[in-house]
C-alpha cells in the first residue's frame, strides 16, 4: 500500500555543511499492518512521517501509494492542488497535542474533516456521529476541546484521522501527553481499528512496550531504520 525507497533528507544549516536526517529510508506498509517506529529524540522520526504524510519533499528516492509514484527525487508528480485531495482522502493525522479547533464542539472538530472537502455538512456530522460513539464519546459530541480530558480529546483527534476513510493513518506521538492508563486504552484503540478498517498505522512513540507489540516494530538510528531487537 505504502513503498518508501531511499528517500534522502537533508536540512541546511547557517555556516555549517547539511544536515543529513534520512539516510536512504527504505519501508513497505501492507493493508491494516501497524508499524510502530521508535528512537532517540532529533533521529528523524518525525521527518519520516512528514515525508509519508507528502507534508514535505524529500532530496533523494521515491515515495509510492498503491503503486502510484507521488515523489521520484524531489520532484512531486502530482499538482499542488491534486496533492492537497490526495492528502485529505488518503492520509490520516494524528499528532499528540491533538489540534483540535477550540471554538469547535467535538462533533464539528470532526465532521470538519470531511465537510472541507465535501462543502456537504449533514453526511459529515453523521459519520463524525458514528465514529465518536464508536470511540465512547457519544456523551461528549457537544461538548468544546476545554471541556475534555487528554485521553477523550486524542480519541476525537483519531476520529477526525479516520473521518475521510483513508488507507494509511500517521500517528506522532499519540500518547505523549497522556498518563499510562489512557496510553494503553489509546494504543488497544488503535490496534482494534487498524484490523477492523484495514487502515495502516505508521505510529511514532516512546513507549517500547507498546511498540513491541505492533505487527512490525522499527528502530531510527543514523537516519535509518532497522527492525528493533528483541
Amino acid at each position: 500500500m505504502l513503498e518508501a525507497r531511499k528517500l534522502v533528507k537533508s536540512y541546511a544549516l547557517p555556516g555549517q555543511p547539511p544536515l543529513r536526517i534520512l539516510d536512504g529510508i527504505d519501508l513497505s506498509v501492507a493493508p491494516g499492518e501497524m508499524v510502530t517506529v521508535i528512537g532517540a529524540s532529533g533521529s528523524g522520526k518525525t521527518t519520516l512521517l512528514n515525508l509519508l504524510g507528502t507534508l514535505d519533499t524529500p532530496d533523494e528516492g521515491e515515495l509510492r501509494f498503491n503503486g502510484n509514484p507521488i515523489f521520484q527525487g524531489n520532484k512531486c508528480l502530482l499538482s499542488k492542488k491534486t496533492l492537497a485531495a490526495f492528502r485529505n482522502r488518503s492520509i490520516g493525522f494524528v499528532f499528540q497535542f491533538h489540534h483540535l479547533l477550540s471554538d469547535f464542539t467535538a462533533l464539528e472538530n470532526v465532521a470538519m474533516a470531511q465537510f472541507i472537502g465535501t462543502g456537504k455538512l449533514k453526511p459529515a456530522k453523521e459519520r463524525a456521529a458514528v465514529l465518536l460513539e464508536k470511540l465512547g464519546l457519544k456523551a461528549r459530541l457537544d461538548h468544546l476541546p476545554s471541556e475534555l480530558s487528554g485521553g477523550e480529546q486524542q480519541r476525537i483527534a483519531i476520529a477526525r484521522a479516520l473521518m475521510n476513510e483513508p488507507k494509511l493513518v500517521l500517528a506522532d506521538e499519540p500518547s505523549g501527553n497522556l498518563d499510562s492508563r489512557n496510553s494503553r486504552m489509546l494504543y488497544e484503540l488503535i490496534a482494534s481499528l487498524s484490523k477492523e478498517h484495514q487502515t495502516s498505522f505508521v505510529i511514532v512513540t516512546h513507549n517500547e512496550q507498546f511498540a513491541a507489540t505492533a505487527d512490525r516494530c522499527l528502530h531510527m538510528q543514523d537516519g535509518r531504520l532497522q527492525a528493533c531487537e528483541g
